[in-house]
C-alpha cells in the first residue's frame, strides 16, 4: 500500500479527498496500488511530511503551498495577502500562471512532484477577543504554520506569531498559550478551534489552497500507465475537493455560529492596507518573482 498522510482530522474534506483520491488510484491502476490514509499528522506534521516524501519514507503528501517553500523558496509567494479575492481566481492562478507553473517544476530535483491542488480555501482568524480592525491585533498571540511571508504578513497586521504544529493548536488555545489561530474554514470546522476561541473574523487575507504531491522516489517507480491513473485520480479528487470546500464555507459558518461561534465580516480595506510592509519586504527578497505573480494575479482578477 501507498501511504499518503495529511495533518487535518478524520471529519474533514481532506480526509473525504484523501479517500476519494485511494478509490480512483485502486480503479485505474485495476488494483496494483492501494492507497493507505494517515490523517490527525498520525505520521508527520506537514514540514515532516515533506521530507518524507524526499526520502520515500511516505507516497502522497497534501499540504498548503507554503508548506512546500522551505525546499522551493518561490513558492513563499503563493502566500502573499490578498491575492485573489474568490476561489475562481485562485483556481485559474492555480491552473493557469506561467510563473508557478514554472516554480511547481522545479520540485522533482528536490525530492518531489505537484500532481493537483487540491482545495482548502481562504484562511480566516479565530481568536478569543473579537478582531473588529488589525488595531485588535496588537500584542495578540496568533499560531501560524511555519512560513515567512506569513509571519510577514501577520506581524505586519500587529500579531506576534507563535509556530506550532497543528493537532497541538486547540489545548493551546484552551490554555491561554496563545490567543487564537488562523486556517482556512474548514480546518477551523473539522478542528473546532471555535470552541477554544470563539470569533472567527473572515479576514481573506490568504488564499490557500493545498496541492498534493508525490515523492519522486515513488514517482520513478511507476509505469507510464500508472503514472497517468495517478494523475488523473489525483486530478478528479481535486476537482471535487475545489467545489466541496466553496460549497460548505457558508454551511460550515452557520454551523459553527448555532454552536456559539461569533462570525464576524469586517471591512477587509484596513487589513489590506496594513500588510503593505510584508509587500515591501517579498519585494527586496524575491524582486522580479513579485512582479511576475502579481502580473498573473492581476490578469485572472480581470
Amino acid at each position: 500500500a501507498l501511504p499518503i498522510c495529511h495533518t487535518d482530522q478524520p471529519g474533514g474534506a481532506r480526509q473525504k479527498a484523501a479517500e476519494l483520491f485511494a478509490q480512483k488510484v485502486e480503479q485505474y491502476t485495476h488494483g496494483r496500488y492501494k492507497v493507505q490514509i494517515f490523517p490527525a499528522g498520525q505520521l508527520a506534521n506537514d514540514p515532516k511530511a515533506i521530507e518524507q516524501l524526499q526520502l520515500g519514507g511516505i507516497d502522497f503528501t497534501v499540504s498548503s503551498t507554503g508548506s512546500y517553500a522551505t525546499h522551493l523558496a518561490g513558492l513563499n509567494l503563493t502566500m502573499l495577502p490578498y491575492l485573489v479575492e474568490n476561489y475562481e481566481q485562485g483556481w485559474k492562478l492555480y491552473d493557469e500562471s506561467k510563473w508557478l507553473q514554472g516554480e511547481f517544476a522545479k520540485a522533482p530535483a528536490k525530492g518531489f512532484r505537484f500532481l493537483a491542488t487540491w482545495e482548502a480555501g481562504f484562511r480566516d482568524m479565530t481568536t478569543k477577543e473579537a478582531l473588529a480592525s488589525p488595531a485588535a491585533a496588537k500584542g495578540v498571540k496568533l499560531r501560524t504554520f511555519p512560513n515567512e511571508m506569513m509571519r510577514w504578513t501577520l506581524e505586519s497586521m500587529g500579531f506576534s506569531v507563535q509556530i506550532m504544529p497543528l493537532p497541538e493548536v486547540y489545548l493551546a488555545i484552551q490554555q491561554g498559550a496563545v490567543g487564537g489561530q488562523e486556517n482556512p474554514i474548514d480546518t477551523i470546522f473539522s478542528n473546532k478551534f471555535y470552541e477554544v476561541a470563539p470569533n472567527v473574523t473572515l479576514t481573506k487575507h490568504v488564499y490557500s489552497p493545498i496541492p498534493l504531491t508525490i515523492s519522486e522516489k515513488t514517482w520513478q517507480k511507476l509505469s507510464a500507465a500508472d503514472r497517468a491513473a495517478v494523475t488523473k485520480a489525483a486530478q478528479e479528487a481535486a476537482a471535487w475537493s475545489r467545489n466541496e470546500i466553496k460549497s460548505n464555507d457558508e454551511r460550515q459558518l452557520a454551523e459553527m455560529t448555532a454552536k456559539g461561534a461569533k462570525v464576524a465580516r469586517p471591512a477587509l480595506a484596513p487589513f489590506r492596507e496594513s500588510v503593505k510592509p510584508a509587500y515591501a519586504k517579498a519585494k527586496e527578497k524575491y524582486g522580479a518573482d513579485v512582479d511576475a505573480i502579481l502580473a498573473d494575479a492581476e490578469t485572472v482578477r480581470k
